[in-house]
């Protein structure tokens, strides 16, 4: 049974991040919200600030001492217990180590080493649908883009794939408003990653699970079971969930501004440019913090005990940072966009996350380079802290004439 909730009255006074409007369009909220309340906030959720400037946001993110990453989603309750997932819910001193554990897999050389894989999952991909003239990019292509990947890198069952998009769905979405499915899903998992665990302590190998087994916490001890069931839940989402909104979301605007399309098949240099803009105009995160110590920013005074949506999707589309700023720019050159994070929490996953965008655009492009949005078809936005497409229906070849 889907919960009903009191529609939003003032985007001022009491937004709320799940409301339909959010996922179909939230750039004229963060329009309206950066002209005349850079940091709102709401009741909703126990307490929620919501800035929409670059400063803002920027300011923020790099104050650790007042904004804790302990809580990273904003939710109905506050629960006692923490979704521990490191390094993005550690603070420092503990979050140097855990990041620092993750980075090698995630090199830009580590991520070059993986791009053959993804070219291969991207034209296998390819071949499933494209003799019928049609798909739904988000479903068929995107998400099994990025959902395939994490899978080779965990050194796990292809079979997992809908438990990773199920439990994604239970934890980033439904979970946000019900404990019972959350907890649910946080208990499958362990079930699940704990057999995975227990034979890689047997016979280790490559993979990240082997890696975070044989990986060392702040203190030089092994990593407890909790902080690797925690771990593998961040790579399994943040993973996934944002690869495949961000190329979702690439390609839906591909397919509605064919001149774009074209010039990116014409110029392929530009493909670069063109990922980077992807990022800054559909960013799919808004992660989330909690206030520690009262403090003020751009005037707002924001207490203790209240959550905070730090939106980069609003600061990426903040006009005194980027001109033209709700202009989809292929080649802007200038692009010092947040999609990926500020300060010590900036995504660890980055150099792979570009690569993968790059990748299945530049495949897709080749292989169908003439494609548009199926008009008898419906288009479905994921809102909530990560936005991106979930349907992306698209009529191609044959099909489109």
């Amino acid at each position: 049974m889907t919960e009903r909730r009191i529609p939003v009255r003032d985007w001022e006074t009491d937004f709320d991040h799940t409301d339909p409007r959010w996922a179909e369009d939230p750039y004229p909220i963060f329009d309206q919200l950066r002209r005349k309340c850079p940091v709102a906030h709401t009741n909703r959720f126990l307490g929620v600030y919501l800035p929409t400037s670059y400063k803002a946001v920027a300011e923020i993110a790099k104050n650790t001492e007042s904004f804790s990453s302990r809580r990273i989603v904003v939710r109905d309750t506050r629960p006692e217990f923490f979704f521990s997932a490191p390094p993005i819910t550690s603070d420092p001193p503990e979050h140097q180590a855990a990041k620092h554990m993750l980075l090698p897999p995630f090199t830009p050389d580590a991520a070059k080493a993986l791009e053959p894989q993804i070219r291969k999952v991207c034209n296998a991909l390819i071949d499933q649908f494209i003799a019928d003239g049609k798909c739904d990019a988000a479903i068929q292509y995107a998400r099994q883009v990025s959902v395939l990947t994490m899978i080779h890198m965990l050194g796990v069952s292809e079979n997992d794939s809908d438990l990773f998009v199920k439990w994604i769905h239970d934890t980033l979405e439904l979970g946000v408003k019900n404990d019972a499915i959350l907890m649910k899903a946080f208990q499958e998992m362990a079930v699940h990653f704990g057999g995975y665990i227990a034979r890689r302590k047997q016979q280790p190998g490559t993979d990240l699970i082997s890696l975070l087994l044989a990986a060392r916490d702040h203190n030089g001890e092994p990593l407890t079971d909790f902080a690797i069931h925690g771990a593998l839940r961040l790579l399994m989402m943040a993973g996934i969930d944002t690869s495949w909104s961000a190329i979702g979301a690439s390609l839906w605007h591909l397919a509605k501004t064919p001149s774009d399309r074209a010039r990116l098949i014409a110029e392929p240099e530009l493909m670069p440019f063109a990922i980077e803009e992807f990022l800054r105009a559909y960013s799919p995160v808004t992660a989330g913090r909690e206030v520690m110590k009262e403090t003020t920013v751009e005037g707002c005074p924001m207490r203790p005990g209240n959550m905070v949506l730090l939106c980069f999707p609003a600061a990426n589309r903040d006009p005194a940072v980027f001109p033209d700023a709700d202009k989809v720019i292929i080649d802007r050159r200038q692009n010092r966009h947040v999609a990926f994070g500020l300060g010590i929490h900036r995504c660890v996953g980055a150099h792979l996350g570009r690569l993968q965008m790059r990748v299945a655009i530049e495949e897709w492009l080749k292989r169908i380079p003439d494609f548009g949005l199926d008009p008898d078809g419906e288009m479905k936005w994921a809102g909530g802290q990560v936005r991106g497409p979930r349907q992306l229906p698209l009529l191609f070849g044959a099909a489109r004439a």
